[in-house]
């Protein structure tokens, strides 16, 4: 069986203000995706995950967003497709920066919030997003949503030349195309350690999910998303990563 890597979203506490259990958190992921300044965190907390990061052996990539503080990078913005390319690629490079300062390598890209979710949706703005990693590395990985069909996105990344990582999450309920419940709706993030894990292990098989219409869904990852912000979701996590170290050193 493939090695399914843990991700986590990192770095997202701004001046006085803090978010996440990061400390807590680090020791159990493969990957941390590290806000960049637009939707969360400053260059302090920046520097400082990547340090923690590099402590723990975890590769950092780059958490890119709308610039949207406020609203926490959850709102859509209406951005042309230079204006998504020259925004990806400024945060790409202030990550990059931190990441030298650490003697640490950025390792890959994975857009958050709205524009993770629209650049799924408008292949405009996937292929924006593509530009900015192929100007800034083209060997950097970028990771996107694992959906029920991901021929679109492997074609558009086909033709940019660029390396796809595919994710599914732990802790969220899914429509039957394989994209995300809003969390506005009831039942869109899942609660229960039981539950999470028992859909990272599923996942990590190749296990049918049940989507949110009853249908059946399988979802092919290369790598987990989970979510630590509260001492319960830590046990989760330390859970989902005994799981598949399980699940590895059987296979």
């Amino acid at each position: 069986m493939a090695r399914l890597r843990l991700n986590a979203d990192m770095g997202e506490s701004f001046g006085p203000w803090k978010m996440g259990l990061d400390d807590k958190v680090m020791p159990y992921v493969d990957l941390a995706n590290v806000a960049c300044g637009f939707h969360a965190s400053d260059q302090d907390t920046m520097r400082a995950t990547v340090r923690l990061a590099a402590i723990h052996g975890v590769v950092v990539g780059a958490h890119p967003s709308y610039p949207d503080l406020v609203g926490f990078g959850r709102r859509s913005m209406a951005c042309s497709g230079e204006e998504i390319e020259n925004l990806v690629l400024y945060q790409i490079g202030a990550l990059a920066a931190m990441c030298r300062a650490e003697g640490a390598r950025l390792g890959y890209v994975k857009p958050h919030g709205a524009l993770y979710n629209d650049m799924m949706i408008d292949h405009d703005r996937l292929e924006a997003v593509m530009r900015a990693v192929v100007a800034f590395d083209a060997d950097l990985p970028l990771m996107v949503m694992a959906t029920r069909d991901p021929g679109p996105a492997q074609e558009l990344a086909a033709a940019q030349r660029v390396t796809l990582w595919f994710e599914a999450f732990a802790d969220r309920a899914y429509d039957a195309d394989g994209r995300l419940v809003n969390r506005r709706e009831a039942g869109a993030v899942h609660q229960g350690a039981e539950m999470i894990v028992d859909q990272a292990r599923r996942i990590a098989l190749g296990q049918p999910l049940v989507a949110s219409d009853g249908s059946e869904l399988v979802l092919k990852a290369d790598t987990l998303c989970v979510h630590g912000d509260n001492p319960e979701s830590i046990a989760a996590i330390e859970a989902i990563r005994q799981a598949l170290d399980a699940l590895e050193a059987g296979s």
